[in-house]
């Protein structure tokens, strides 16, 4: 249903029946001058044609972790299989390039990504630095017109679905994790993707509705302060009734069963001067709330007192319902000391179910929010708390700790021939020629290594002693017998070759993907702090020919 009303609201799709990209916005102008310029000057020069390749990758690790989610392929491979540029986008071109030749115009107007092809690391993978995302290999201009909406498509889906899958890690299996981002996030193409790859990264479900409709992810939502402060009093409520879940019988004054309730809380020997006198206000707005929402009624406490109102009022309400037969759904927190109010609130609803034997009240839903990020829930974890779910915006949507994951679009060989790009910073030297990737695996089931080697040399194989290198350091180096080979690179765009192409798997195929890596990473590697580095390497005979091309191309000094 949700591909259906993505496809709805992108058109069809072209190439090999991929649906549009699902932002209408990613298109072949999508891009930065320059490759247009550079796409001319190739032209011009007749080597528009020539065969390169390109990989996309980062270089470090965010948020001072050590390991990447991959997000962002989907929409790769649907950008490049309706890549076309239209009529009235070369109409535009012709006037950003006056001086550029009609036959440029002509070629621009019959290019798309028939002879592309794309190889990539599944979307939702655990990935690491200098390891390429995407292989990406074709006639050298078209490829440059791929390089910015690639990265733009990339760099975000995976920072954020990394941010995310950092979260899931501080917050632990068992909490539910909600993401409120909307309103803070950069723009609606910011809180459309955040939804999509916070979900990937491990998040159980979004406020965003339109994310709910365009993808598939559970949407959640209760009411805001500005919902409570307009009650003024139980006056407010008109329509008083309630049938019970079954249908069985009506309630004809629900006011009054509530008011009977909280009357009854504030008696009990147990709950004796835990308050006195609850805002009416409030309690007007929780019935008012429950009324309509009988079967997922949740408070948002906070408005007033938390323990002295918002509490007492919610479990009144919440007692009535269950005279009625349904189940209130819990309460949120989005102020105060959250892990005092939460220890406090959990006191109070077990008071509940032992003074009126409701089974089950003790263990009530518990949801915090208030610019909630890792910091805070670790810190939550190390106080003590009594939080179920957790409500995240700011913090994890904008990507507060890291601006941008800072992925790299390099040519690595055109015409057979690798090339290299060298400079001061050597972490900026790039890996030549097309490559295969494999991630070697130990005794434990754990991954040891990513090993990435030229595109011609045999595969690693289990249970045979295998050299892996730093690319750059001499004195690093290692023998790994792996007890198991996974190659990391599919091709999801085959060109004009007839290899298979892999099919696009769901979100929720890809969430599940990403929840499978983080349970077999080691956990050191995992670690919020000081983590150990996971291994990059290459192969010995790749190793010596990056050093070969490296001296080879770089200029000799003279000294006078």
């Amino acid at each position: 249903m949700a591909a259906a009303a993505a496809a709805a609201a992108n058109g069809a799709g072209g190439g090999g029946g991929v649906p549009r990209p699902t932002n209408p916005m990613v298109t072949p102008l999508l891009t930065d001058l320059y490759q247009f310029t550079m796409a001319y000057a190739y032209w011009k020069a007749g080597k528009h044609l020539d065969r390169a390749v390109f990989d996309l990758y980062f270089r470090k690790n965010p948020f001072g972790g050590e390991f990447t989610i991959f997000g962002g392929l989907e929409e790769c491979i649907r950008f490049i299989a309706n890549f076309k540029l239209t009529d009235t986008e070369i109409t535009f071109l012709r006037s950003a390039m006056p001086t550029c030749e009609d036959g440029f115009f002509e070629y621009l107007s019959s290019i798309d990504c028939s002879d592309v092809e794309v190889y990539a690391i599944p979307e939702g993978s655990v990935v690491f630095p200098k390891v390429p995302l995407m292989i990406i290999e074709g006639p050298v201009a078209v490829i440059q017109l791929l390089e910015t909406p690639f990265l733009s498509l990339v760099n975000y889906a995976s920072l954020v679905t990394t941010n995310a899958a950092r979260h899931r890690l501080v917050a632990g299996k068992s909490k539910n994790l909600l993401e409120f981002g909307l309103r803070r996030a950069q723009g609606p193409d910011g809180g459309i993707s955040a939804s999509r790859y916070c979900y990937m990264g491990g998040f159980d479900a979004t406020s965003n509705v339109a994310a709910g409709w365009l993808f598939g992810i559970p949407i959640r939502g209760t009411h805001s302060h500005a919902f409570v402060s307009s009650f003024m009093g139980l006056d407010d409520i008109i329509d008083r009734t309630l049938a019970s879940s079954d249908g069985s019988n009506k309630c004809e004054d629900f006011v009054s069963l509530v008011q009977n309730w909280l009357a009854r809380i504030k008696d009990a020997g147990s709950l004796r001067g835990t308050f006195r006198e609850t805002n009416l206000s409030e309690l007007a707005a929780f019935t008012s709330y429950a009324l309509a929402f009988p079967n997922s009624f949740l408070a948002l406490v906070d408005t007033y007192d938390v323990m002295r109102s918002g509490v007492p009022n919610f479990c009144a309400v919440a007692l009535a319902l269950n005279d009625m037969g349904y189940k209130a759904a819990g309460i949120r927190l989005d102020s105060g000391d959250l892990a005092y109010l939460s220890v406090e609130t959990r006191k109070f609803f077990r008071a509940i179910e032992e003074e009126f034997g409701f089974i089950g009240f003790g263990k009530m839903n518990i949801t915090a929010s208030n610019d909630l990020n890792e910091e805070t829930i670790d810190a939550l974890n190390k106080q003590g708390h009594e939080v179920d779910a957790f409500g995240i915006g700011t913090y994890l949507v904008t990507c507060y700790a890291q601006a941008a994951l800072g992925c790299v679009f390099k040519l690595v060989e055109i015409n057979k021939q690798p090339r290299i790009k060298l400079s001061e910073d050597v972490t900026k030297v790039s890996i030549p020629c097309k490559k295969r990737c494999y991630r070697l695996f130990g005794k434990e089931g754990y991954p040891l290594v990513d090993i990435m080697t030229g595109e011609d040399e045999p595969a690693p194989k289990v249970g045979e002693r295998l050299l892996c290198r730093h690319p750059f350091n001499e004195s690093k180096r290692a023998y790994v017998v792996p007890q198991h080979v996974e190659e990391l690179l599919k091709c999801y765009w085959p060109g004009t070759t007839s290899e298979p192409r892999e099919e696009l798997p769901s979100i929720n195929e890809i969430r599940s993907r990403c929840m499978g890596y983080l349970d077999r990473m080691r956990p050191d590697h995992m670690r919020r702090l000081n983590p150990t580095p996971y291994k990059v390497s290459v192969s010995a005979k790749l190793y010596d020919f990056i050093h070969f091309l490296w001296l080879n191309e770089a200029p000799v000094g003279e000294l006078q």
